[in-house]
């Protein structure tokens, strides 16, 4: 068995599927992609991912992408490889169903959200340092057109409208999973599954840093607490520590490009 794991920084989609590799003690090879030098869509790793964005695993020459997708073949290929807290996925088909709920939830209705604004405000400062060739050039290697067209919004900055509902739906979520984690000690129960995974990765690690505005730690302390359980345990720490190219004003908006 041999796995690989092409990612960036330990931060949003690279940490979403690095953090069940790490929790269920699995061996990998670490590979670094560098979404700095846009090494994503350069040749050698389209010829990998065709669609140019990292994460990817590579399990015995088997490609697996996006993240929801890794992390649930994680499961289904190393079922018995798991935390001392139990399975990242719940056993019984309820718990399942909760966590891919869950799940669901994150990917549509927070993962994008947060990434509007780390895109308008991190990637948005790379795209416009970039001269008007270079950058012409540079999208011209993009596979994905709607990445394209982020890209360029980027250089040019989402709307106040669009960042403004963005922040709406951030808003939303936070006081769902609020309410959620009152009623629970993790999203889809009493367990640490995939869903927190997800959560965690894509805004709970940094959603204070992200929007002080929010006034997350009055606003939302159930939400405070459990981001400090979830980055108490050994396999998130470790993840947190792992490779950091990102310059370190930059490091709050790190995320997939």
């Amino acid at each position: 068995m041999a796995l690989k794991y092409y990612h960036a920084e330990p931060l949003a989609n690279s940490l979403k599927s690095m953090l069940p590799l790490k929790e269920k003690g699995l061996a990998y090879e670490s590979i670094y992609v560098d979404l700095h030098k846009f090494e994503q869509h350069s040749d050698w790793f389209v010829a990998i991912n065709p669609e140019g964005q990292v994460p990817v695993l590579d399990h015995d020459g088997t490609i697996i992408t996006h993240t929801t997708v890794i992390n649930e073949y994680l499961e289904d290929v190393f079922p018995d490889a798991q935390p001392a807290s139990g399975p990242l996925r719940p056993k019984d088909a309820v718990g399942a169903a909760k966590m891919r709920y869950w799940n669901k939830f994150i990917d549509e209705h927070v993962m994008n959200y947060v990434s509007m604004h780390g895109w308008h405000r991190l990637v948005g400062v790379i795209a416009r340092n970039i001269d008007d060739g270079t950058f012409e050039e540079l999208l011209s290697h993009i596979p994905l057109p709607d990445q394209r067209k982020k890209w360029a919004t980027a250089r040019s900055g989402f709307s106040e409208a669009d960042l403004a509902n963005a922040t709406d739906k951030i808003v939303y979520a936070l006081t769902k999973i609020e309410k959620q984690l009152g009623e629970t000690a993790y999203l889809a129960g009493d367990s640490y599954t995939l869903a927190d995974i997800n959560f965690f990765a894509h805004c709970g690690a940094m959603v204070d840093r992200m929007f002080p505005e929010l006034n997350v730690d009055a606003t939302y302390p159930k939400l405070v607490a459990w981001r400090e359980t979830v980055k108490a345990r050994p396999a998130v720490k470790e993840a947190l520590a792992s490779e950091d190219r990102t310059a370190p004003g930059l490091r709050t908006w790190s995320g997939d490009r």
